[in-house]
């Protein structure tokens, strides 16, 4: 349980005021909120499902060392397209 709530409560940090709940508030002005939000959650789920499939692999391949430093280039390679205007 410990760790649910620490993945919870990162994940909804991290999302707060990103670009996924701008667009589910577009959403819930255009549509009713109730089905901005089954959206949102159906949305989201997907797509974190998917990577932690994803994860799960990579990591019985790889060491979790290797996985961080790879997330934080990343970070940092669409950091730095963002300022560029690249993406």
């Amino acid at each position: 349980m410990d760790g649910i709530l620490a993945i919870f409560f990162a994940i909804f940090l991290a999302e707060l005021g990103d670009k996924t709940q701008l667009a589910t508030m577009a959403f819930a002005a255009k549509y009713e909120w109730k089905v901005a939000f089954v959206g949102a959650i159906l949305g989201l789920a997907a797509v974190n499902l998917v990577g932690a499939l994803i994860g799960d692999k990579i990591g019985d391949v790889l060491p979790i060392e290797v996985i961080h430093k790879g997330a934080g280039v990343l970070f940092i390679a669409f950091g730095v397209l963002m300022l560029l205007g690249k993406m």
